[in-house]
């Protein structure tokens, strides 16, 4: 079955106290709305419209950037959810295959439900998701006759016995595009609040002689996040779910609540992962690494039998071969370090290759920016560079070569060389003695003349 998204993007969020569009908040790395471009094409559509409206540019920006291929639609005024989706009609015109209506504040509408949706939408004309709510609130109740749904009323709009009913309308909507628009074009604003609603196509749909239904899904996956506070209950929600899949993908967590995933984290097998680590997006970690506490990654990759940490960052362009050591204090940026190259102690290395079973010591730093642009820094294998070292790129260091500790390294080492870039030690007889008597003299001098 041919299948288009219609994403509704346009709410300004009011509750949210932000500048930001509302679907731009973020769960677990990546704005809410991406969760729901990502639910939605687990269906392959043909196309996917992104209907925006509050701070129209970012959200168009945010929804290309995930995928250039979207099409957006602007709301200039925010007259109901049938108003919405009815700027998306242009966007499909000659589109005669369906359309699913979601939202991009509502995040977690699963794959399976989905799929549901689209097979429910094979014996009837409109699909409707439903949720048996544990507190039914203000949500539109859905009113149903056997399997047939009869219509949709809003909490403001129901008498008693509706509200009693405990079935409630997620606003997701699937129908084919041609019936979707011509039954919004009989929706009118003849309601309290004044809007078109986009649950109003129900009862036209049933006064047309057309069949529809309600399926329900998990109230989780219903989700919609208002405020500051429901982006939180989001988040913990997200979080729960990406280390139970964790742990029964075969990855140990030793505190489970501690480690914080993206929404893009993909962790192998086997792997081993410390309390209070945490996934920026971009991660891919394979089977057999070790992450030890504290440790912060983002945009990076970690190859099998790896170790990072405890307290080590590796930032966007990290790439680690197989049974590197990262350790603590260290941090790693747009680098490759070779299969069993150590960088263990305090050190940074950016902008940079490292060569296979080569050592970095303590305190060394690639110093890869010299105020304008970025330099690169290439160390071969079998490198032995000593403690704190400062390699002033660009600069290249051969196979098997090694750095005196201590060093400024600004010209390239050959193979094999050691290179030493420091100023001879030179030792004053007494004169430690004679400094400080004569710092102790200052001292009292000045506290002689501020008494």
């Amino acid at each position: 079955m041919s299948i288009s998204l219609i994403v509704l993007a346009a709410g300004q969020g009011t509750r949210m106290n932000s500048d930001l569009p509302k679907v731009l908040h973020q769960i677990a790395g990546a704005p809410m709305l991406v969760h729901a471009l990502r639910a939605g094409s687990a269906l392959s559509p043909d196309r996917t419209v992104v209907v925006t409206g509050h701070g129209s540019q970012a959200v168009q920006a945010a929804a290309q950037d995930h995928d250039p291929e979207i099409l957006t639609v602007h709301q200039a005024t925010q007259d109901g959810t049938g108003h919405a989706v009815a700027q998306a009609e242009t966007a499909l015109a000659g589109y005669d295959g369906d359309a699913i209506v979601l939202y991009g504040d509502t995040p977690f509408i699963s794959e399976d439900t989905l799929h549901r949706m689209v097979a429910a939408r094979a014996q009837h004309d409109v699909v409707v998701l439903g949720f048996e709510a544990a507190d039914p609130g203000r949500y539109g109740r859905l009113v149903m006759s056997g399997d047939t749904l009869e219509k949709i009323v809003e909490f403001r709009d129901a008498d008693a016995a509706t509200r009693a009913i405990t079935l409630c309308n997620s606003g997701v909507i699937a129908a084919s595009a041609p019936v979707l628009f011509d039954l919004i074009r009989a929706v009118t604003n003849d309601n309290a609040a004044g809007e078109y609603y986009l649950t109003d196509i129900v009862a036209i749909a049933r006064d047309r002689g057309l069949s529809a239904t309600a399926i329900a899904c998990p109230e989780a996956e219903t989700m919609g996040i208002n405020s500051r506070a429901e982006l939180a209950v989001a988040e913990a929600a997200f979080q729960a779910r990406a280390r139970a899949t964790a742990l029964e993908d075969g990855v140990t967590l030793t505190a489970p609540e501690t480690v914080h995933f993206a929404y893009d984290t993909v962790l192998g097998r086997d792997t081993i992962v410390e309390p209070n680590v945490v996934f920026g997006p971009g991660v891919t970690v394979e089977s057999g690494a070790h992450i030890k506490a504290f440790s912060h990654l983002e945009g990076c990759h970690v190859s099998r039998g790896a170790v990072v940490g405890p307290y080590a960052r590796l930032r966007p362009g990290a790439e680690l071969a197989e049974d590197t050591r990262i350790g603590n204090f260290v941090e790693i940026k747009n680098a490759l370090i070779g299969e069993g190259a150590k960088v263990n102690h305090l050190s940074y290395i950016g902008d940079a290759s490292v060569g296979e079973a080569s050592n970095i010591g303590a305190g060394t730093i690639t110093c890869n920016y010299d105020g304008v642009m970025k330099h690169r820094t290439e160390i071969g294998a079998r490198v032995f560079v000593g403690s704190n070292t400062m390699l002033v790129a660009p600069v290249k260091l051969g196979d098997e070569s090694m750095t005196g500790s201590g060093s400024v390294i600004t010209s390239d080492v050959p193979a094999g060389a050691l290179a030493i870039a420091r100023s001879p030690q030179a030792n004053k007889p007494g004169m430690a003695r004679k400094l400080f008597e004569i710092l102790k003299s200052r001292r009292a001098k000045q506290a002689k003349e501020a008494g």
